[in-house]
Parts: C-alpha cells; structure tokens; sequence
C-alpha cells in the first residue's frame, strides 16, 4: 500500500514505517530467506504496491498461488491479525484486487508467450545452448546466411533446417564464412533438440511479445500486474532462463534513455532466481551484470527472489540497493556462512546482531534496507512486511478464463501464425533441388544410355566390317581356292589326255598284235586242218 507521501509502503515495526521511494525502485532489489518463512507475500505486497503507484509488474508464478493478486482477499485469519495488529485499516488499507494479465509459454494457464529465434539472436542464444567459441561462431554464420538469403528465423524448425541445410552445403559457405565443420553442426543440433524437449517448440514463434504490451494501466491508472505461469517452465531451466534474460536485454534495447524518473516504468520480478546463475558461464554472467546495471536508466527495476543471497553472483549483488531478508535456517557449517554472508550485505545497525537475528525472525518478519534519498542504504531494520490486499492463493480455473478472456491482449496471442519462413523456403529449396538432381540424373542417364547405344552401335559396325573382311577373305580365299584347283584340274586333264593317247595306241599296237597273230594262227590251223582232212579225201 502507498503511506501519506505516495511512498511504496512495505513493512512497519513499531513506530517505525519502512518504505522504499518511488525514484529508488529501479535500483533494483534482492529478496531471500528460506521456503515458507514469507516470500512469496512479500513479492505480491510489493507488486500490489508498485501497481497503485501506477508501475506495470512483471513476475514469474512459480509454486501457482500469485494469481490472487486479481481478487479481493478475505479479511480474516493470519492476514486479519496482521493487519489489525499493524493497525493499517484506519490508514487506508483496503482488501481488493489488482489488475492482472496472466501468460505461459504453453498456453495453458495464461496467454502464449512467444519470441521468434531472429530476436533471440545468435550471441544470446549461444550463450543459452552452452556452446563453444567455435561453435558459437558457426550459430553467427547460420545468421548470417538467413539475413543475406532472406530467410527468417522464426521457430525451431527454422533453425533446425537452416543448421541443416548449412552443414550439407558446407563446402559452399567455406570460402566466404569459413570453415563449417560436422562436429559444429551435430553439437548446435543436439543443443536445439534439447531445447525443443523442454518446450522450445511453444517457446519460439509467432505472433512474438511486444514488450510494450507488458507496460500496461488499467482505466484508473493502476499498473498492470503481468504474471507468468512458471509452474510447468520450472522443469525447462534453459527456457526459462533464457526468456527472463532475453526479456531484460529487449526491454534495455526497445526502452529509451530516462535516467533518474520519479517512478520506474516496469519492475522485473525473478522468482527463483539460481535458476538464472546456476552453471552460467563467465561470459553469459557478464550479460546479466551488463543488462542489471544498465537497464536501470530505462526505468525498469530488477528484483531477484531467492531462498540464499549467495546464490546471486557478488558483481550482480552488489547492483542490488533494495533488501528483504527473511529467516535463514543455519543447522550445518554451509547454511551458517550463508547467514554471515547475508548479515554482512546490510548496512550495520548498533541496536540489531544482525547475524544472530537472521535466525530467529518469524514468518513474515523480515531484515529490511532501503535506499534513501541520495541512493544510500539506510541501516537494517526488524520488520514485519505488510498483507497483501489481494487474494493470499490461487484463484480457480473459471476465474483465471474470465480474466483472460477481458484481458487487453486477449485474441492477440493465442492463435499461432507460422508464415512462411526458412523452413517453408528451404523446402522448397530442397524440393527443387531433388527434382532438379532427379532431371539431372535422367538427363545423365539418357546421356549415358545415348552412349551406350552409340557404343553399341558401333561395335555393331564393326562387328559388320570384320565380319564382311572376314568373307572376303574367305571369298578371296575360296576363290583362289578354287582357281588352284581350277588349274590343277586343267593341268589334269593335260596330263590325263597324254595318257589316253599312248594307252589307246598302246591297246592299238596290242590289238594289231593280237589280229595278226589270230590270222597267222587261223592260217596255221587251217593249214593243219586241210592236212589232215585233205588225205581223207
């Protein structure tokens, strides 16, 4: 609630208010203490408090029970005594509810929540993904090849299929951008897989955040409390860091240049905030420290919400002027430095052991410095922080409907447009590229089938050529063949008839010896003949 002075009242000890200035929020804060020791209801005082002030509030729901922040609380119980025993009715304080606008990167308890991969950009993105110099060097690449080519980077299948589409053309990128190399390639991949299992895929893409609609009022000039569901998100460390980081880095870049204001524009709230430092490594510490120290002169403050105040890094600590230390628990030699370490971060106070009171306080009492006037922290105080006027819970499932539904971005997230992007282009791409090959493969194929026949062809003729040598060879050699035999033959029958005659005269001289020795004979016989019958006679 605000004091007299429009001053961000937060707790009260007896005859003492202790309230932090309008002008002194962005300075931002650090509030600790151990689980159930109170909190969770000093994030939500301080985010009702800062919305009368007419300041929009951004902060991370982590265990669901901020949402009552939107409905009046209930006067009674633990709150009721508060109240009565901080006597707070007679100065204004009112049970009521706040305006709230409700957002998840799943969608599902609130409006989605979406950031498109160019705006993450590559440095970030890297840092978040864990990679390597080298491979971090190609994640520049890559967007630098879809800012020359026109292809947006929207969602993870952009990515994805950029990644890919690089690596498989890496020969062709070497020379202008360097050498690309598949272990690079396959370490940026299995980073992205990662992210798109603890819900990358809800996480990037459109339509993505206008920061400006977190900076909103509502008709009477109240701040509007912007609350995101971190219930399921807590199991998705990575996402959940990097949107809280990136979300300060746009708000650094988008904001202009204000200074010193009279009130800040925006206050940031990270609950849980280890998660953001737990394995960061030096270089992506230095990107908080960089945007917690520089964001405050565009009117927005940072508040880290932690169970120790060691689990915030010394040079980002040191940023944080604003301080609400509840009980701290120190049974083991750890949890009793941690208690040193947080007695040690407050400005001394004679009349307070500092050390010694950390662990006694009761739940809702806290250790409480603020800055002054000149930006000077005041000495630590014993306090108890004020109820909330809103609801202490969470409200019901109609209830957050309801409100989502009256909502001022209600209809302007919740339906995903996935236009055409790299994905969609290098598909494309890909297809023309595959029908290209395959006519390139038919073309070489006719080609190669061309050859083959003219081959074929070919062998063919000559094939013809020696079989038609080969018969004239054999023609020529029958014929001369034959002309041999021809003259062998005529030589022959030369031959042949030489024989005749002489064997026909032979046979003629044998047959005139033979006639003339038959005459001669008969001439003999008849001789003999006559002889003998002649002297018959």
């Amino acid at each position: 609630m605000l004091n007299a002075d429009n001053n961000a009242l937060i707790a009260r000890r007896a005859g003492k208010d202790l309230f932090i200035l309008p002008e002194m929020i962005n300075r931002h804060g650090l509030i600790t203490g151990a689980t159930g020791t109170g909190k969770t209801v000093t994030l939500q005082t301080m985010a009702e408090t800062f919305s009368a002030m007419g300041v929009p509030v951004f902060m991370t729901d982590i265990k669901s029970d901020l949402s009552g922040v939107s409905r009046p609380g209930a006067p009674k119980g633990k709150v009721a005594e508060r109240v009565e025993a901080l006597r707070l009715r007679e100065e204004g304080y009112e049970n009521q509810g706040y305006p709230v606008c409700f957002w998840d990167v799943f969608g599902q308890e609130g409006h989605p929540l979406r950031v498109t991969i160019s705006e993450m950009g590559p440095l970030l993105l890297s840092r978040l993904l864990n990679l390597n110099d080298v491979q971090s060097g190609v994640m520049s690449m890559i967007f630098r090849i879809a800012d020359e080519q026109g292809l947006l980077l929207l969602d993870l299948k952009d990515l994805r299929a950029l990644t890919l589409h690089v690596g498989e053309h890496r020969d062709e990128y070497k020379l202008r951008y360097g050498n690309i190399s598949p272990a690079s390639i396959g370490a940026i991949q299995r980073a992205l897989l990662q992210i798109e299992e603890q819900g990358g895929d809800f996480f990037f893409g459109e339509p993505a955040l206008d920061i400006f609609d977190l900076l909103q009022t509502d008709a009477n000039g109240r701040g509007v409390i912007n609350i995101l569901a971190a219930d399921k998100l807590m199991h998705s460390p990575r996402i959940y860091s990097m949107f809280l980081l990136w979300l300060l880095a746009e708000l650094f870049e988008n904001l202009p240049e204000v200074g010193d204001t009279a009130k800040p524009k925006l206050v940031f709230f990270f609950d849980e905030a280890h998660m953001l430092f737990s394995n960061a490594t030096p270089i992506l510490l230095e990107k908080i420290e960089q945007v917690v120290r520089l964001i405050r002169s565009r009117g927005v403050g940072v508040y880290f919400i932690t169970q120790n105040p060691a689990d915030v890094p010394d040079s980002i600590s040191s940023q944080l002027g604003n301080r609400v230390q509840h009980a701290l628990r120190a049974f083991t030699p750890k949890e009793q430095k941690a208690v040193r370490v947080a007695a040690e971060s407050f400005r001394p106070n004679p009349a307070l052991q500092v050390e010694r009171v950390i662990a006694e306080l009761a739940v809702g009492e806290a250790l409480v410095s603020f800055l002054d006037r000149k930006g000077t922290p005041q000495m630590v105080e014993r306090a108890f922080i004020l109820p909330p006027e809103g609801q202490v819970g969470p409200i019901t499932a109609s209830e957050r409907k309801a409100i989502m539904a009256e909502s001022l971005v209600a209809d302007v997230y919740d339906k995903v447009v996935d236009r055409e992007s790299a994905y969609e282009l290098l598909s494309q791409r890909a297809v023309r590229e595959r029908e290209d090959a395959a006519a390139e493969d038919r073309r070489r194929q006719e080609e190669e089938e061309e050859k083959k026949a003219a081959i074929r062809q070919r062998k063919e003729m000559e094939e013809e050529a020696r079989r038609q040598r080969a018969e004239s060879r054999l023609a020529a050699a029958a014929a001369k063949e034959e002309e041999r035999r021809r003259k062998e033959a005529e030589k022959a029958r030369a031959g042949s008839w030489e024989g005749i005659a002489a064997d026909v005269a032979k046979r003629a001289a044998r047959s005139a010896t033979t006639t003339m020795g038959r005459k001669l004979g008969e001439q003999i016989f008849r001789g003999i003949l006559g002889s003998l019958f002649g002297g018959r006679r």
